[in-house]
């Protein structure tokens, strides 16, 4: 077999555009390449300059170039009795054909491969498909990305590579491989079923089937989790018996020098480590203001293994984010384990629904039950091939693309589908292993949505514990509110209609009906007819979800300051004094909704009582249960519709949300509590024996009232089991960090500029970027002001060679975003709420930090509302107990964007001058870590900036 690797670069991406470079690669048969070929072709029209941008191909390059007949001379003959290969294949090949059809060549007849759906499949937890980034982190030499015979040639090694990983998998999986293509009538289908025969005419090699557990026809890489030993052996006693903390900590630390070569004890984490131990040791609760630098999450790990080893009491650990769970579990978990001197465990346990279940796949694959068959058969090979490599089943490290959520969650586990003991996958079941692993572990990795979880679930997913460390813990009340309130989205509802009756081939029930039919059990007639009487009734109540969404969303206003499609983007408060004129009628199609759900799931209850009881079949029994968890969800949706639509609590505040993009289908209902310090008192503080709660934005002012009256922890405070610490900063502020009020700026009102205020913005903005060589981030308070911004900025700069990038400018991800931000040069990123925290550029690429309105989140936000109603009535001014607050914690989250390490140095210019004229603004600038701050006239901000950048300032 040959390969020809063809990529062309061209004036557009409509397949009537001009090739102006044509790249191919060829690949022998035995794995070599053979040759490249690559040259220009003068497309006979301008090159638009997005292209020479992208390409850096000029009209200089093409001039003398061969005009496309000319360059097909040379091409074809290359072309002859290969299979073509291309990274995103349908583009090169719509350009060949037309092409070939141009220059008067038979079209291209042979087989066609994608080196990204190889990718997908043999690499499937790559984080990007992306074919520079590919290349880079393969180590493979890539000079000239988006020049055709460059990216041919990488191209050409990354389906080496491919073949490569190919040639490791056990012979059963690339049976499955074959078996998954076979009904495909595709070039992969027949590339996989070559791959099975070839690999079954060469008998195993034992050695390389070494490793694997070959069960139900799946390989996989774990062994049964019930043989995983404990991590110390129990007769070797407690190593901490006579072994106090500042002993054991001197002797990790030791280690760490030897480890670490930059390792360096810093003062504000020595503290933290005390501080920690003696909460842990006294049995109090802890706020603990850390910032970045510090060395925050050793700062609490180490206390935590010694407190759990030495009292054998579990300690669990929640962050906010999966991100920083992802950084403790492959960042401080391994170095811990290097340094800590005797065997320790620390288990990372998430929400059921992120780990497979391996009887739905088994199930899904064998029935090849695919929602989209075309893009489910590659999801499926990626997770055949992905089981040979995981160790946790977590979905966190596979790469499914961005709208393949669904095909999960019809693998994913969950609690009413579970067969427990009775699966016969029990024994390998991720899920239950992590929870094996948790209940042998000395910490608990989690986070702030489980710990929630298992409180509503009486405390039976996590394992019991009495000591609680949470991390990002500015986050907690907003966490709090959404799982102990309640949040029904559209798709949430159709999902699991459409799982049931999608149509008469596909879905849960037309499987039984074809289940029932085959069996011969002399009751199948009975069942089938239930099966029959249920259908129409799934179909009325999706027809009714339909039309009560699309009236709910008819209801609410849009937000002007929102980005487009984003989730609050319409948002509208409901309650019970001030119903929409038409509420009645919704609720009338609301209660047709709850009796027909009500039917079904009485009827579905029977259907499966009936059917465990009396269907002997095992093949049967995932189906089975599958469906009693699916009429279980069902009865869920109905009552938390109806609590929803009937708007009877008082200490509840209700909204609706949607976005433009996908209006009515992007409906969620929510009812959340509108204070949870109480029941946070209730579950936490009251129950458990040390709560530490940790964050780098915890105090305003100086002050941690805001945070104890929130989280309810007065009473903790009144007597005396809550301690408070605003640790040091490692850094020094006032040598690198210096924050710019401009006195005389326009002043704003509400979230749109007035002409005036934004061509000062924008000119100046534009003036700091060019002293700062770009190396800027903008962050808005308002979507609406970013784009007022975002084109002016980016004519004035565009001829000073500085990039503007704009959140929601051209559908690019955050990450994304801040991935071209650090790596394009001169670069202003304009950013608005998901900006302020989180985003972690270190170094060089961030030296201007620019704020253009304090983020006081916008009072007529339902929760903000009704948190301030509540104030209120106990006669307290919600602006100064709640907006500014929460806007000097948002604004420091902001603030610490710029200073990353003890090396960053950089400028924050805050155009609001609130911050200097009101009587609040101080609680903003006292809250800041000591930066140098000065405030100037605007046209003095350059040569202060261009001074203090000078090294020696």
């Amino acid at each position: 077999m040959k390969y020809a690797v063809l990529d062309f670069e061209t004036t557009g991406s409509h397949s009537t555009d001009e090739i102006i470079q044509v790249g191919l690669a060829i690949i022998e048969e035995g794995g070599h390449i053979s040759r490249v070929f690559g040259s220009y072709v003068n497309p006979g029209i301008p090159i638009p300059p997005f292209i020479t941008g992208l390409t850096g191909i000029t009209e200089q390059d093409v001039k003398d170039a061969p005009m496309l007949e000319e360059m097909m001379m040379q091409l074809v003959p290359l072309l002859d009795d290969v299979i073509l290969v291309g990274h995103n294949v349908t583009f090169d090949f719509n350009f060949l054909q037309n092409a070939l059809d141009r220059c008067g060549y038979l079209p291209f007849s042979g087989r066609i491969l994608d080196t990204i759906h190889f990718l997908k499949i043999c690499f499937p937890s790559l984080h990007t498909y992306q074919l520079g980034m590919v290349s880079a982190e393969f180590g493979l030499q890539h000079d000239r990305p988006h020049q055709a015979d460059s990216d041919a040639l990488a191209t050409a090694h990354i389906l080496l590579k491919c073949f490569e990983e190919l040639e490791k998998l056990p012979l059963l999986t690339i049976q499955r491989l074959a078996d998954l293509f076979v009904d495909e009538d595709s070039d992969m289908g027949w590339f996989f079923d070559g791959l099975r025969e070839e690999r079954e005419r060469h008998p195993v090699d034992e050695e390389s089937e070494l490793g694997y557990t070959f069960y139900r026809q799946l390989a996989l890489a774990v062994e049964d989790w019930t043989d995983i030993p404990p991590v110390r052996d129990e007769e070797e006693g407690n190593p901490l018996k006579n072994v106090g903390f500042p002993e054991f900590m001197e002797q990790v630390q030791r280690n760490l020098q030897q480890t670490l070569s930059h390792y360096e004890s810093r003062e504000a984490q020595e503290m933290m480590f005390n501080k920690v131990m003696e909460a842990l040791d006294e049995r109090k609760h802890l706020l603990i203001e850390a910032g970045t630098g510090t060395g925050k999450s050793l700062g609490y790990l180490l206390p935590s293994i010694y407190q759990s080893v030495k009292q054998e009491e579990k300690v669990i650990v929640s962050t906010h984010t999966i991100n920083l769970q992802e950084q403790l579990r492959e960042r401080d978990v391994p170095l811990l384990n290097q340094v800590v001197p005797f065997p320790f465990k620390a288990a990372v346990f998430k929400g059921r629904q992120h780990y497979l279940c391996l009887r739905k796949f088994e199930h899904k694959i064998n029935r090849k039950d695919f929602a989209s068959p075309k893009e489910d058969v590659i999801i499926a090979a990626q997770m055949l091939v992905w089981l040979t490599q995981t160790q946790t089943g977590d979905d966190e490290e596979l790469n499914l693309g961005g709208r393949n959520g669904e095909f999960w969650d019809s693998v994913s586990s969950d609690s009413d589908s579970c067969l427990g003991r009775a699966c016969p996958w029990f024994k390998k079941c991720y899920y239950h292993r992590a929870r094996h692993e948790a209940g042998l572990a000395d910490v608990v990795i989690t986070n702030h949505s489980k710990l929630f979880t298992d409180v509503k679930a009486n405390h039976q997913l996590l394992p019991p514990y009495e000591n609680l460390v949470i991390d990002e813990a500015h986050q907690l009340e907003e966490v709090a509110g959404k799982h102990l309130g309640l949040n029904v989205k559209y798709f949430s509802v159709v999902h699991t209609l459409m799982r049931l009756y999608k149509d008469s081939k596909n879905g849960q029930l037309p499987a039984l009906r074809q289940l029932l039919q085959l069996s011969g059990h002399e009751k199948s007639g009975d069942w089938t007819a239930v099966v029959d009487r249920l259908i129409p009734d799934l179909i009325s109540v999706k027809e009714h979800w339909d039309r009560l969404s699309e009236q709910l969303f008819q209801l609410i206003p849009e937000r002007g300051d929102a980005l487009p499609g984003d989730a609050g983007q319409y948002t509208l408060r409901l309650s019970k004094s001030k119903l929409p004129k038409a509420w009645t009628e919704l609720q009338q199609i609301e209660h047709q909704i709850y009796l027909t759900l009500g039917e079904l799931s009485r009827q579905g209850d029977v259907l499966i009582q009936e059917l465990r009881e009396d269907l002997d079949d095992y093949s049967a029994d995932s189906l089975v249960t599958d469906l009693n968890g699916l009429f279980k969800d069902l009865a869920t949706h109905r009552e938390e519709l109806r609590f929803f639509m009937s708007l009877t609590h008082e200490e509840t505040v209700y909204w609706m949300e949607a976005n433009s993009s996908y209006r009515s289908k992007s409906l969620q209902l929510y009812a959340v509590p509108i204070d949870v310090s109480q029941q946070l008192k209730a579950l936490f503080f009251d129950k458990k024996q040390s709560v530490i709660l940790t964050s780098a934005t915890l105090s305003v002012d100086k002050s941690f009232q805001y945070m104890i009256d929130n989280l309810g922890l007065q009473e903790a405070s009144e007597q005396s089991r809550l301690d408070t610490v605003q640790l040091p900063s490692p850094f020094q502020y006032r040598e690198q960090a210096l924050l710019i009020v401009p006195r005389d700026f326009p002043s704003v009102k509400g979230t749109v500029g007035d002409p005036k205020f934004l061509s000062s913005l924008v000119q100046s903005l534009a003036d700091a970027a060019v002293a700062t060589q770009g190396r800027m981030m903008v962050l808005f308070t308002s979507y609406k002001m970013l784009r007022q911004v975002y084109e002016p900025l980016k004519e004035l700069l565009q001829s000073r060679d500085i990039h503007v990038l704009g959140q929601g400018m051209d559908g690019v991800s955050r990450s994304k975003l801040i991935r071209r931000f650090q790596d394009s040069g001169p670069s202003v990123l304009l950013g608005t709420s998901s900006f302020w925290e989180g985003v972690d550029i270190p170094g060089e690429a961030l030296t201007c930090l620019a704020i253009v309105r304090l983020p006081f989140q916008p009072p007529s936000h339902p929760l903000v509302e009704a948190k301030s109603e509540l104030l209120q009535q106990q006669k307290k001014n919600p602006f100064m107990k709640l907006s500014v607050p929460q806007a000097v914690i948002r604004f420091k989250q902001g603030f610490g964007r710029l200073v990353r390490t003890a090396n960053d140095r950089g400028i924050v210019i805050v155009y609001d001058t609130r911050i200097i004229e009101s009587y609040y603004g101080k609680y903003f600038l006292y809250s800041l870590p000591g930066p140098k701050m000065e405030h100037m006239r605007s046209d003095q901000m350059v040569s202060r900036i261009e001074e203090w950048l000078q090294p020696d300032s």
